[in-house]
């Protein structure tokens, strides 16, 4: 996905050597033409699965997610991070740890949007450590519904989520590979790398 690729190296700031901020077009303003690329990259990855739903974690998954559900017609579930005083019966709620904001959250969802039938669709916008990835895998499985693949706007390879992540079995699908963020610089995974 180069012009992914080509709105990384142009907006995103390196803040540390783990540490990618991409507020300008992803995880704060959002970049809608952008969304609508990657969305439609999703829907042609996974066009093959018999995605019935799609699952994201609130707040920075819901704008990939709603335009991945968008080219799929199918509708998006997002699991909160702050209790509803609204979802109070059939919750389905699994931890998980964010390395990036230091702490942990509680995320939920009803139980009456994802059902045994459902072919999920897992979508985020890093994957780092994997935490939120494996959270969201639990909620699935908690609703007995299949996890058809997991779509990640923005990898970072050099940490070990996609490692912990893939070793689950479920195929991953990553728009972007961050092989380092050394020297203050982006450097795409090799095979990757070619960026215009």
């Amino acid at each position: 996905m180069n012009v992914l690729k080509n709105k990384i190296k142009a907006e995103g700031v390196v803040l540390s050597e783990t540490v990618l901020k991409v507020d300008s077009f992803l995880n704060h303003q959002i970049d809608p033409e952008l969304m609508m690329e990657i969305g439609k990259e999703f829907a042609y990855r996974f066009k093959e699965e018999g995605i019935t739903k799609i699952l994201t974690i609130e707040s920075s998954g819901i704008a990939p997610g709603v335009m991945a559900a968008l080219q799929m017609n199918v509708p998006l579930v997002f699991a909160r991070k702050k209790k509803s005083l609204t979802l109070t019966e059939g919750v389905l709620t699994s931890k998980v740890y964010s390395f990036t904001k230091q702490e942990e959250n509680t995320i939920s969802i009803s139980r009456e949007y994802i059902q045994k039938n459902d072919r999920v669709l897992l979508i985020d916008d890093f994957l780092a450590n994997g935490q939120a990835a494996l959270g969201l895998i639990d909620l699935v499985k908690q609703a007995e519904a299949v996890v058809a693949g997991i779509g990640i706007v923005i990898e970072k390879s050099f940490q070990n989520g996609g490692k912990i992540v893939r070793d689950t079995g479920y195929r991953v699908e990553s728009l972007a590979e961050i092989e380092s963020l050394e020297n203050g610089e982006v450097q795409f995974k090799e095979e990757d790398a070619t960026v215009s």
